[in-house]
């Protein structure tokens, strides 16, 4: 299942895409499409500087269910995507929310719910 989103793109971590595949029962792979406007590594021995750092995979209730930690700035590839695999879902939960993170604005960015498939 591929869902598609509208970007708000103003320094955040925005979700733009996701497509969900069950793997086995109750498990899930995830492919997530992030757009920020990631810059480069200023300072070698400290860090990058401005970069989508990770996404996370929700429960409606909040639980946090998966995370994909993401290394580097990804400056010349935007929007990009990134899998995650092995995400176990209970059979109760039917939807899930998948949200960005950025390193120096944090949550914010526009997130996406999305139906698991049946």
């Amino acid at each position: 299942m591929l869902m598609l989103g509208q970007a708000a793109h103003a320094g955040t971590a925005d979700v733009v895409a996701v497509e969900v595949e069950q793997t086995a029962p109750g498990v899930y792979v995830f492919r997530v499409t992030l757009l920020h406007d990631d810059e480069g590594w200023d300072h070698y021995a400290d860090r990058w500087d401005h970069y989508a750092d990770r996404w996370d995979v929700l429960a409606p209730d909040g639980r946090l269910l998966g995370e994909r930690v993401l290394a580097q700035p990804h400056v010349g590839e935007q929007p990009f995507t990134r899998s995650l695999s092995g995400v176990v879902i209970d059979d109760a939960t039917k939807t899930l929310i998948l949200r960005g993170h950025d390193s120096v604005h944090g949550l914010g960015g526009v997130e996406m719910t999305v139906d698991l498939p049946q």
